[in-house]
């Protein structure tokens, strides 16, 4: 483990989970969705598929960024676990990414959590979690990513054809209630 990725101790724990507390957790018949922790990294990179340092190094900027975003935006990652037993499954992203035109929601789940529903209740969640704060939920899906695709589609979503003419190599789902759906 890199001295970065170390998690705190003592007083500044102390300090990293007052403001995590102050992070909405939302919660699911099956999920809780709460704040990150240093600690949930090593998913989140084997996840990203980051393998070497310099992969790794890349992937903490983008964990770094999206938990940042609660203290800049009010909104950010969440951590997606089993309500039965804290089990850490992936995440789930509502964020404003560098180089988007707008902010998106997302899921990720590590192996042996996919195809048992968690990415479509994650993103129900946050869905109703972007509706209650104003946000169009937005999803930026990769051209040759099916199974997300899907999941947005049960979301209730469709493609937006003309935000996608603005984005290269993604496809944009947008809820159907919001505004630009095609």
């Amino acid at each position: 483990m890199s001295p970065w990725e170390t998690p705190p101790t003592g007083a500044t724990e102390a300090a990293r989970a007052a403001l995590a507390a102050g992070i909405p957790t939302l919660l699911t018949e099956r999920l809780r969705l709460d704040a990150p922790t240093l600690a949930d990294f090593p998913l989140y990179a084997e996840i990203e598929g980051a393998e070497d340092e310099g992969a790794r190094m890349a992937a903490f900027a983008d964990y770094e960024q999206m938990v940042a975003s609660w203290l800049l935006r009010g909104y950010g990652l969440r951590a997606i676990r089993a309500r039965s037993d804290g089990t850490l499954l992936g995440f789930a992203p509502m964020d404003h990414e560098r180089g988007d035109p707008e902010p998106e929601i997302g899921w990720f789940l590590r192996e042996g959590a996919r195809g048992r529903g968690y990415a479509a209740e994650a993103g129900r969640a946050l869905v109703d979690e972007a509706e209650r704060l104003g946000i169009d939920p937005v999803a930026y899906i990769g051209q040759d990513n099916a199974a997300s695709q899907a999941v947005a589609a049960r979301l209730g979503m469709a493609r937006d054809a003309a935000a996608e003419a603005e984005v290269e190599g993604a496809t944009v789902w947008r809820h159907r209630t919001t505004r630009g759906a095609s």
